[in-house]
């Protein structure tokens, strides 16, 4: 029974393509048989039409260069007119012969029957001589390279493929283009005897490629123009081609359209199971895709609606749960980042301050004044130590809910930077290297909060600087903005690297290089503090430095 349904369903298929092959694939390959063969006849006109077009084309262009050129001759010829002597003339002529990019020869001859002469040896040199009288009564001839003429006639048509022959009165070939031995004497052969100056002419037995010959008669040639068998495959061929195509278009366009509600039928519904499946499999994004358009019924289009609200429903709930579990994740390692750094940076000041005190507290042992106060230094040093990384971790919270207060105000950088330093007690071999000038204008931004980026940025700097090298301050104006920039010398460090600085636990030495102590906290604040306050932070990893920050911020308005 099922083989019979299933049979059946072919058998529908089949008859559709069978109606449609008769009542579309038939007609329309008659149609096209048909419209070829007018096509063809137009495309045969439109051949002759070219060549004539090529014949006065050509023409035209054998006028423009006699009378150009003989131009030419005239204003020679009254020019010599104004030399009194026959060493003159030819001197001015010479002159021309070597400044003339045209011209082969120029000279007097006497008669012409001379000139004639002249003219008849000069062909089969490839050159062509032109004549103008002088007042003497003799005449001035003027021999030209063939090419000047051919490159004249022929430049318009440097991509065409058709064979031009220029033939003189006596029927010497003058010049030609694209030259084929075997069709120039075949054309010859062809051409007719009597024939009308001034207008092309058709002559040829072969229909699809017209041969077109035009006499003038001043100057006495002959104009051949061919239409090779290429041509005339490719013009021919190319529409039959075009109308083939079309008609295959058209059917199939035909076939598209009746075959396209069945595609979409199957397609969709394909749809509707690949969901179900992901479903099953717990794969909550899957939505249904339906390839919509005006073949895709109604109720599929609903069914997959209200399906994606569904699962829309679901996804959202299980993204929830998932987004708390991975929140509450994070939350749990952050801690535990947060309680190893924390108690591994706390425990050094502790442990100094714990140790001193206990030192100044002893009562068995006497302890001079210069020792005391050597003690309450570290105790004070690690004191401040120990504010500074509880203010940096208080301040954490503030930064990452963008609730930071801060009191704006123009300050004074250089100012800043100067307490900042002496707050700072290097002990290292590293000299700090304020550059700032005094006369730097004021900036718009929270006192005290610009005095912790300052701090920050400073100590960052003295602990990763090299040994025995210089921490340099500059400070200047650029882009109507005034900038603090603070260099350290430091290997070079990539973009990939410099990118993820700003990252909380993140520093530049990685736990197996680690030389230094911190909390990886340092840059994550002085970004939040600094964008706080509407200014930027930028790093830079350079040859002369090898790590540079720089801060920008607003100029504060001077009265």
């Amino acid at each position: 029974m099922e083989f019979n349904v299933k049979s059946k369903r072919l058998k529908i298929v089949e008859q559709i393509a069978i109606v449609l092959f008769f009542a579309v694939v038939i007609p329309m390959t008659i149609s096209g048989i048909i419209i070829n063969n007018i096509n063809q006849q137009s495309i045969r006109n439109q051949l002759k039409a070219a060549a004539e077009l090529i014949a006065n084309m050509v023409s035209d262009e054998i006028d423009v260069f006699q009378n150009t050129s003989s131009n030419e001759l005239k204003q020679i010829v009254m020019t010599l007119d104004y030399f009194p002597t026959q060493a003159a003339k030819q001197a001015y002529l010479n002159n021309i012969i070597k400044h003339s990019k045209t011209y082969k020869k120029i000279f007097i001859v006497n008669s012409e029957a001379e000139f004639k002469k002249i003219y008849d040896d000069s062909l089969p040199k490839e050159e062509i001589a032109l004549k103008e009288q002088l007042r003497d009564g003799r005449f001035l001839v003027v021999i030209f390279d063939i090419s000047v003429l051919r490159h004249q006639l022929f430049s318009p048509l440097e991509k065409d493929k058709r064979q031009i022959y220029i033939i003189s009165s006596n029927g010497e070939l003058i010049t030609s283009y694209n030259y084929n031995d075997k069709v120039y004497k075949q054309s010859l052969a062809q051409l007719p005897k009597n024939a009308e100056a001034g207008v092309p002419q058709v002559f040829g037995k072969i229909k699809n490629q017209p041969f077109v010959f035009l006499k003038k008669e001043n100057p006495e040639l002959t104009i051949l123009v061919n239409t090779p068998p290429d041509i005339t495959r490719r013009t021919i061929e190319y529409g039959r081609a075009k109308i083939i195509l079309s008609v295959l278009i058209a059917s199939l366009t035909v076939l598209f359209i009746v075959g396209l509600y069945t595609y979409y039928l199957y397609i969709n519904i394909r749809q509707l199971f690949k969901a179900i499946i992901a479903i099953s499999k717990g794969n909550y994004r899957r939505r249904i895709r339906l390839l919509s358009s005006v073949f895709t019924p109604y109720e599929i289009i609903f069914l997959a609606f209200e399906f994606n609200r569904m699962i829309k429903q679901i996804n959202k709930s299980y993204s929830k749960l998932k987004k708390t579990n991975k929140e509450l994740k994070e939350l749990n390692e952050f801690r535990s980042n947060m309680i190893d750094t924390v108690s591994h940076e706390l425990r050094t000041p502790l442990t100094s301050i714990q140790g001193y005190t206990s030192r100044l507290l002893r009562q068995d042992i006497e302890i001079d004044k210069e020792t005391q106060q050597k003690s309450l230094k570290v105790i004070k040093k690690q004191s401040e130590r120990l504010k500074r990384m509880i203010e940096d971790l208080l301040v954490i919270p503030d930064i990452e809910d963008s609730r930071l207060n801060v009191i704006m105000d123009a300050i004074s950088v250089p100012e800043i930077v100067e307490d900042a330093i002496l707050l700072i007690k290097n002990s290292s071999s590293k000299t700090i290297v304020n550059n700032i000038s005094q006369d730097l204008p004021s900036i718009y931004a929270d006192r005290d909060r610009f005095e912790q980026v300052i701090i920050n940025l400073i100590e960052n700097a003295v602990k990763y600087a090299e040994e025995d090298s210089d921490i340099i301050i500059h400070a200047g104006e650029e882009n109507n903005k005034v900038f603090v920039e603070i260099n350290n010398k430091y290997p070079l460090i990539s973009r990939e690297k410099l990118k993820t600085l700003f990252d909380k636990f993140t520093r530049i030495d990685d736990k197996t290089t680690r030389t230094t102590r911190g909390t990886g906290l340092g840059l994550f604040i002085v970004k939040g503090l600094v964008e706080a306050m509407n200014g930027e932070v930028r790093l830079y990893s350079t040859e002369e430095y090898g790590f540079t920050v720089k801060i920008f911020f607003e100029k504060a308005n001077r009265e």
